[in-house]
Formats: structure tokens, C-alpha cells, sequence
């Protein structure tokens, strides 16, 4: 990443609160921080109070975590503390990954409760979920060999999948769903329903114009980037050109908006991150047009780009990233995609 002007960004926190802790952020928007078993081990959860006394009280939850037994620990813990007394109004989820909605079936089933989500976050975990309980596709397979992965990569990744199956909690077999620029009330105030694509093709986050808050979900993140990447469902996808489209439209929002990221601390500074984003991703646009010089496969291209992911064996994140990226040059006339007669499809610069 390059330098962050520090004076445009400020965090509210200087750190989050411990796993399965609960901290104000503002009067009736608590934040919930849960454990993830990855090299990014955390996901934030959002409790929004929707007024009432005693019995009648109400709360509406912002995303799940993962589905594992300590995670599930932490929600039996906070339903019996903070919860104990409330109902809960709605589940809503930003998005399918497993880190988002992973336990919105279990929480759903536990609440008695709805869940809102966008039809193709919605849709999309439930077929990764019925996929990822079968052996790997051969057409999974041949997009893999298309650029350049090797068979014993493949076999490994077979391997991979194959020790560790998709083991998400079902998702409830119907939900209210929610579309973009729709103004939804939760919280004790009106959010802007804000569907953006690239991270996921239908990703919700939630603005209040009123109180200057985004609760951002994974499409702005504090420090890190999200994946931005091409797969085997996809294969021809430009997910890059929608992400950076995103960044210009959230620019419209107030640069003091309060953001609430799903990973990393809250912060003001909306438009000194946004600007960061897209310059990271133009100077990896870069940096890979420089890489074209001669025509190469996607893992080659890989290889040259995310050096120590592809050493780590993180073929398939380091591979969607670089295909995100080249596809998008394609796109742009800087690059051409050539596929040959064997398949093989390899990309050059122009």
C-alpha cells in the first residue's frame, strides 16, 4: 500500500474490543467483534437498538461470523447477556461469504427471525454450499488448466477440498429481500440500501444520511483491501471494473461519514480511503501490464504479481486477484486475451 495521508483518516478506536466483546459506537449501534480461523481472524457484527422498553424491546443484527463452535459459543453468550429480555427484529446480512452469513440459518432458526439480504447473496452461498460438498467439477478442473495450473496443483486443491468440505450452516429457505437505493428502517433510523459489485456481486452496505454513517460491510475497508477476483463460477467476469465503479459512486457520500467496516476499526476519512483503494488497484493494474511483455497464463502472470501468496501456496485467491486484473485491462484495450486450440489462455500487452 502506499503512504496514507494519517491527518485524513482517523480512527475512532486506537483497538477493537476482545473477541465476543461489545463496545458503543454511537447511542444504539453496539459493535461485535468475532473470531475467524484465517490469516484475517476477525469479522465486525453490528447490534442496531429498535426502541422499546421491557418486553417490547428491539434489536436488529448486522451479519453473523463464521459457522464454528466458538463462534456460536460467543452468540449463545451475548442472546443470554445483552440480548436477554429483546427480541430480535430482523438478521440482515451484506453478503454470502462465510464470514457474513455463515450462521444466519442457526441464528435465524434460534430467533424466530427473517433474514434480509440481496437475491444474489442470497442465492450464491447456497450453491457454493452444494458445491462444496461434491468433488471438484472436471469443468472446475479445466478452467484451472486453462491458466496454467498444473495437475498436481489441481490434485492438491482436490486435496484441499476434500479434507475440509463446505460445512456452512443452511440458509433459511426464504428471506425479505433488499434492493438497491431501497430505504430500510432499523436502529431508530432510515438507512439508503447501497448495492455495489466486485467484492461480491451484490453487496449490501447501509447509509443514514441523517446521522453520517456507512456501515460499509466489506466494500470499504479500513486498512486491507477486499478480494477483488475471477473464478471458475465466473470465468469471464470483469469484478474489478464494477469494484472501482463502486469506490467513484460511495465518493458521493460526505468525506466525514463515519464508516463501519466488517474488518479493521471504524474511521472518518471516507474519501482519503477510497482514493487509496483505487490507487492500489492502479498500481497493481500497472504492475501487471508491465508483467505482459510477452504473452503468459494466468498463474505465470500470478506468479510475477502476488509472489509470496503464490510461494504459499494461496493459488486460487493469488489467481482470481491477477485474472480480476487482467480481465480488467482487457477490458480497457491495454491487454489482449488469446485462447488457444489446446485451451490455454494466455494474456499480453498491447
Amino acid at each position: 500500500m502506499h503512504a496514507r495521508h494519517e491527518s485524513a483518516i482517523r480512527y475512532l478506536f486506537d483497538t477493537p474490543p476482545e473477541p465476543g466483546g461489545l463496545r458503543e459506537i454511537v447511542p444504539g449501534l453496539t459493535w461485535l467483534r468475532l473470531p475467524l480461523p484465517f490469516i484475517l481472524n476477525h469479522v465486525n457484527v453490528w447490534l442496531l437498538d429498535d426502541g422499546g422498553t421491557g418486553n417490547r424491546a428491539r434489536t436488529t443484527i448486522i451479519d453473523t461470523g463464521a459457522d464454528k463452535p466458538e463462534t456460536r459459543a460467543i452468540w449463545e453468550n451475548v442472546i443470554a447477556g445483552a440480548l436477554a429480555g429483546r427480541k430480535v427484529s430482523r438478521l440482515i446480512c451484506t453478503h454470502g461469504h462465510p464470514d457474513h452469513v455463515g450462521l444466519a440459518g442457526w441464528l435465524t432458526e434460534k430467533l424466530g427471525v427473517d433474514l434480509h439480504m440481496t437475491l444474489g447473496e442470497w442465492l450464491a452461498p447456497q450453491v457454493w454450499r452444494e458445491e462444496g460438498l461434491k468433488p471438484m467439477r472436471p469443468e472446475v478442473e479445466a478452467v484451472y488448466r486453462s491458466h496454467g495450473v498444473t495437475d498436481e496443483d489441481i490434485a492438491k486443491l482436490r486435496a484441499t477440498r476434500e479434507a475440509a468440505p463446505f460445512r456452512n450452516h443452511p440458509l433459511p429457505p426464504s428471506f425479505v429481500r433488499m434492493r438497491d437505493r431501497q430505504f430500510v428502517r432499523f436502529g431508530g433510523r432510515s438507512w439508503q440500501v447501497l448495492v455495489n459489485g466486485g467484492h461480491a456481486d451484490e453487496h449490501a452496505s447501509f447509509w443514514s444520511r441523517k446521522d453520517g454513517i456507512l456501515i460499509a460491510g466489506d466494500q470499504v475497508l479500513s486498512k486491507i483491501t477486499p478480494v477483488v477476483g475471477v473464478f471458475p463460477s465466473q470465468p469471464q467476469a470483469n469484478p474489478l471494473a464494477d469494484y472501482l465503479a463502486s469506490l467513484k459512486r460511495l465518493r458521493k457520500l460526505p468525506a466525514e461519514t463515519l464508516v463501519l467496516p466488517s474488518h479493521g476499526l471504524p474511521f472518518r476519512g471516507l474519501h482519503t480511503r477510497l482514493d487509496e483503494l483505487a490507487h492500489h488497484h492502479e498500481r497493481r493494474l500497472d504492475s501487471l501490464h508491465a508483467l505482459m511483455k510477452a504473452p503468459q497464463t494466468g498463474v505465470e502472470l500470478a506468479h510475477g504479481l502476488f509472489k509470496k501468496a503464490m510461494a504459499e501456496g494461496q493459488t486460487v485467491l493469488a489467481l482470481a486477484e491477477t485474472l480480476a486484473h487482467a480481465h480488467y485491462l482487457v477490458s480497457k484495450g491495454r491487454a489482449r486475451r488469446s485462447v488457444a486450440r489446446n485451451g490455454r489462455i494466455t494474456f499480453v500487452a498491447r
